[in-house]
């Protein structure tokens, strides 16, 4: 098992190391691929060079997290949660690009349309599920589309967690 410390090294590392590997890859069979939003050419378009800068930024942010949330919990790692919310949407963000890519369009819509139930059920506003994401959806959309559309469902998220708080802490002030 990783430790919380390790991990904060690690992940950039590793994160740096795939943004290589699969930049390696594109440019060796046909070239860095450039992703249009809707995939329409008119729309602006990214490449997947970009990938090299905002997978390590992003591993970088999850290791800044875990730091600064590993000097609270003395004697307590916190690596398992990070690692359950990296592996758990990785699997998604995989899914959904695989569903793409295979041409299981069913499949993708019902995954896309998961991402609101999923974004008010849990804490996607977090670094490590977003890190998880964009990662899991890079090799079909590079990671500038994933990570706008991680943005757009982690504020939602953020925002309707932090009124649904807001209330829950009126509605039990009132009953004492």
């Amino acid at each position: 098992m990783i430790s919380s410390r390790a991990a904060g090294t690690v992940i950039p590392l590793a994160a740096a190391a795939f943004a290589a590997a699969f930049i390696a890859f594109e440019h060796f069979t046909g070239g860095v691929q450039t992703h249009h939003f809707l995939a329409r050419g008119d729309l602006p378009g990214f490449s997947n060079w970009l990938s090299l800068l905002v997978l390590p930024l992003l591993g970088s942010v999850v290791a800044v997290r875990i730091r600064r949330l590993q000097t609270g919990h003395v004697g307590k790692s916190l690596w398992p949660g990070f690692a359950a919310g990296i592996a758990g949407s990785l699997c998604y963000g995989a899914a959904l690009a695989s569903g793409f890519l295979l041409g299981l369009d069913s499949v993708s819509l019902v995954l896309f349309a998961g991402l609101l139930p999923i974004s008010i059920a849990l804490p996607v506003y977090r670094a490590e599920y977003i890190f998880g994401f964009v990662t899991g959806m890079t090799i079909a959309f590079g990671s500038v589309i994933p990570l706008t559309f991680a943005v757009v469902f982690a504020t939602l998220s953020f925002v309707v967690r932090r009124i649904a708080f807001f209330v829950w802490s009126a509605l039990r002030g009132r009953r004492t």
